[in-house]
């Protein structure tokens, strides 16, 4: 199968719309605490819509990852685990710093490592990446998208400047740039850990492919190791949750007791990867009110939906990966630019920038130009790579 930047760049996109919408069938969810419903919702994200589609889309799926080395494995699970404390993290970099500025530290942190650590760490950067035309111009749109995520946190804090004394208390209640900088570094780190994980992965890519899996869904089979470290470290989190908020009974009863959601239900486990979706449903127009009693096949149904449509953006991310040619580690510069793009959207046909000053407006505009641009760039980098004349300068 040729590589298709162009096709890569449509599947990354698709990609990046999914995690900006996969939390509106939550909003369905009537009675239930987040850490039931994000639990829920996580089950069919990280153990079901993995192990189904993979069974369903490789060849031999089992016997794949029964010859997989051990060590591959642990590797790519242990960085599945790092990727869910990026999660928990990135509920307190909101805390400290603030939707916008945070955002844009920990998004920043996170396609900066989790696109340039991979080539520097197996020598390809400055052998072979650097040295070369389209390599040139793949760096270029990286630089690009981390100005444009510059931009985004730079039109967030304006769009907050602008708010009154009582919007900033309620949006930022502990302020504090110390904490806020050490935190969003701490868990833009970890949450390119998915990155590393998938990496680590290619040796299952290679067994997938020897088996009969068709190029195109060689990545499914990582996915179903690496989300798994994911879960271990969301169903701990939500487990303690439950525990604490004592609402475990949701699972089984329909009964509404009362639940007062504590400090550490905040805390909730969101990463670079998906964070933005929640903040751009917070501004859809409210639902009906609530029913006495939980429908608890509504619950499960609508969490199931939210969970698969969480899943189908890395389903569509290891997809364009395959397209992306030689270069391949520059998809996840495409998937964080698309996270941002779609989410911005989102919040301008909600109305969520209704009000801003039109130098706000200015900012978030050159924002998503330039992320859309970086993807464009970035696409054209990986076509050139498939061309062997600019292969070198």
């Amino acid at each position: 199968m040729t590589s298709n930047p162009a096709l890569g760049v449509v599947f990354h996109w698709l990609g990046g719309l999914a995690s900006g919408s996969f939390y509106v069938p939550f909003r369905a969810v009537k009675r239930w605490s987040w850490e039931t419903y994000w639990l829920v919702g996580g089950c069919f994200s990280w153990i079901v819509v993995p192990w189904l589609l993979g069974s369903q889309m490789t060849s031999d799926l089992i016997g794949t990852l029964h010859e997989t080395p051990w060590r591959t494995l642990w590797w790519v699970y242990f960085f599945g685990v790092l990727w869910g404390f990026g999660g928990l993290t990135f509920g307190l970099t909101m805390r400290y710093l603030g939707m916008s500025l945070g955002m844009a530290m920990v998004l920043g942190y996170c396609a900066a490592f989790g696109t340039l650590i991979p080539p520097i760490y197996h020598g390809a950067f400055f052998s072979s990446v650097l040295p070369s035309r389209s390599g040139e111009v793949i760096v270029a749109g990286i630089a690009i998208c981390m100005a444009g995520i510059a931009f985004a946190g730079k039109a967030g804090m304006c769009k907050e400047r602008e708010m009154s004394e009582e919007q900033k208390k309620a949006v930022i209640k502990e302020f504090s740039l110390k904490k806020g900088v050490l935190v969003a570094t701490f868990s833009g780190v970890m949450s390119a850990c998915f990155s590393f994980g998938l990496d680590a992965g290619a040796p299952i890519r290679e067994l997938t492919l020897k088996r009969g899996t068709s190029t195109l869904w060689q990545g499914l089979p990582i996915l179903v190791v690496l989300l798994l470290g994911g879960f271990t470290t969301n169903f701990i989190w939500c487990l303690i949750l439950n525990i604490r908020n004592r609402t475990g009974y949701q699972y089984i009863s329909s009964q509404i007791r009362n639940h007062h959601p504590s400090r550490e239900e905040e805390l909730i486990i969101e990463t670079a990867t998906d964070a933005p979706s929640e903040e751009v449903v917070a501004a859809l127009p409210a639902l009906k009110e609530e029913p006495e009693r939980a429908p608890m096949l509504n619950n499960y149904l609508f969490s199931a939906l939210a969970g698969t449509t969480w899943y189908f953006q890395f389903f569509f991310y290891t997809m364009g990966e395959t397209q992306m040619g030689a270069y391949k580690f520059s998809s996840w510069t495409l998937h964080m630019a698309s996270i941002i793009i779609f989410s911005s959207l989102w919040g301008i046909a909600l109305n969520e920038w209704r009000g801003a000053s039109t130098r706000t407006k200015g900012w978030l505009a050159l924002s998503l130009a330039l992320l859309v641009a970086s993807t464009v760039i970035v696409g054209y980098g990986n076509y050139l790579g498939t061309l062997p004349q600019t292969a070198a300068r």
